[in-house]
């Protein structure tokens, strides 16, 4: 991916873009799914398998994010003047649109982890999912939660001018997969709220809150891993973090101000939903 840098999208043939399209999901399977967790396997979850998965999304949203810093912001891609006949948006919308449908296709969004931000008409799996060993940790009404048009907005409105360098360097694609990369790993733990919300309804609230929602010590553990991850490794020099911003390949703060302001606001709406839609019913 990295020697394909420049694309001029009204010439290049539909097969290379559909090839990146590939590319990406091929990524994003390998490096956020893994195994699952014992316990998720045999349907069950408790306070600790979940503070571990939301630990470890958060290694792949700083990393996610480390990744787009490389690009500048290519406003090209954001501008809603893509000609496409039957599609109406942008160059990111289109491109991930397409991903979507394709990654539907091979059953990405079966798992209750994953939600579309384009989910009307996406195709049934090609691929049978294997028959579930136990019962659904999550109640129905977890699928009519999905707060992906917050997400977006967020994203594209207000985040990516806070680490985004100016400047258009014309390497649409492998920005736009980039950008795709955040908004997925951003919206698998924004709604892992869910999972937080079941284990809450099925435990005691007043043992559980506490312990979740311990906002400034995650603030704080973000922006570290920003620096450490961050930093450029030089073996002569011994192993640190980048503590002046201009050493980081992204600000430490604009990691935590992302939570604070959005990850954890809209988790929270997430659990709020969940719970209440989980009683009505």
């Amino acid at each position: 991916m990295s020697v394909i840098t420049r694309f001029n999208f009204s010439t290049t043939p539909s097969s290379v873009i559909w090839f990146l399209i590939f590319l990406n999901i091929c990524c994003c399977c390998c490096c956020s799914h893994g195994n699952p967790d014992d316990s998720k396997q045999e349907g069950l979850m408790d306070l600790e398998s979940v503070r571990k998965s939301l630990i470890r999304q958060e290694d792949s949203i700083v990393f996610c994010l480390i990744e787009r810093a490389k690009f500048p912001f290519n406003s090209s891609l954001y501008k809603p003047s893509l000609q496409i006949p039957g599609f109406d948006g942008s160059l990111i919308q289109y491109i991930l649109k397409e991903t979507e449908i394709l990654e539907a296709k091979v059953g990405r969004y079966e798992s209750p982890e994953e939600h579309p931000f384009f989910p009307d008409g996406l195709p049934f799996p090609l691929i049978p999912s294997p028959p579930a060993k136990s019962p659904e940790f999550l109640h129905a009404a977890a699928s009519s939660i999905n707060m992906n048009r917050d997400i977006w907005k967020f994203y594209s409105d207000e985040l990516l001018p806070l680490f985004a360098k100016e400047g258009d360097d014309g390497s649409y694609a492998c920005t736009g997969v980039a950008d795709i990369n955040c908004l997925q790993a951003l919206s698998r733990r924004i709604h892992y709220g869910k999972f937080v919300a079941e284990v809450k309804f099925r435990d005691a609230p007043e043992k559980y809150g506490p312990a979740i929602h311990v906002e400034e010590m995650v603030k704080k553990r973000v922006q570290k891993k920003a620096r450490i991850f961050g930093q450029e490794v030089n073996i002569n020099k011994k192993a640190g973090d980048c503590k002046k911003q201009k050493n980081c390949k992204i600000d430490p703060s604009v990691v935590s101000r992302l939570y604070g302001e959005w990850v954890m606001p809209l988790t929270k709406l997430v659990e709020v939903e969940y719970l209440l839609r989980r009683l009505d019913e």
